[in-house]
């Protein structure tokens, strides 16, 4: 009996980790109903939650140009997370400056998702104070930047052409025929002016 006691208190040990700015507390399971982008999930009962401690790069919205990378993360965010129960955890301030609650977020499985997105490099950590999984954020980071996955490695090819066009230095030459041609062949004819 007492076994189970001191493990029941090492598990809340656990989960009431300590930080700079309090303890960590852990959610019922909750419902994600939509992934807005790459780093902030809409879910049941609570609203919308920023990942805790990274950044991932910006979709872009209207005529903003997407970030490399943005639409794979929320991608991946979605993959990992839409329409699936997971449990939120607190720690420090529970609300960003966009009102947005802030939360590391865990799957059933035990998959710390935050982390995953920053191995598989699809975000970078941002954390400005000392959190609690810190370190492990940082671990990823470093196996992301070794391994150049993701915004650590080359930028994705981008799918056709925007709402700009696209500059001359970008464009691809054009396309060469077996006849030679003169500049003057080239030239468009003029039109007389009709009267």
């Amino acid at each position: 009996m007492q076994i189970l006691l001191v493990a029941a208190a090492a598990a809340a040990a656990v989960f009431q980790t300590p930080s700079a700015h309090g303890p960590v507390t852990r959610s019922e399971s909750v419902l994600v109903r939509f992934v807005i982008d790459g780093d902030t999930i809409d879910v049941a009962t609570v609203g919308r939650v920023r990942l805790l401690g990274i950044d991932a790069p910006e979709i872009g919205r209207g005529f903003d140009t997407p970030a490399p990378f943005g639409r794979e993360a929320r991608a991946r965010l979605s993959a990992l997370l839409l329409h699936r129960w997971v449990r939120l955890e607190q720690e420090g301030p529970t609300k960003d400056a966009y009102n947005r609650h802030l939360a590391y977020v865990i799957t059933e499985d035990g998959q710390f998702v935050n982390a995953v997105l920053v191995r598989e490099g699809l975000a970078r950590v941002s954390a400005r104070t000392p959190l609690v999984r810190l370190r492990e954020l940082q671990r990823a980071q470093a196996e992301a930047q070794a391994a150049r996955r993701g915004i650590w490695g080359s930028a994705p090819r981008t799918s056709g052409p925007g709402y700009t066009r696209r500059s001359k230095a970008s464009r691809p030459p054009p396309p060469t025929t077996s006849r030679t041609k003169t500049p003057s062949a080239r030239r468009r004819p003029t039109r007389k002016k009709t009267p």
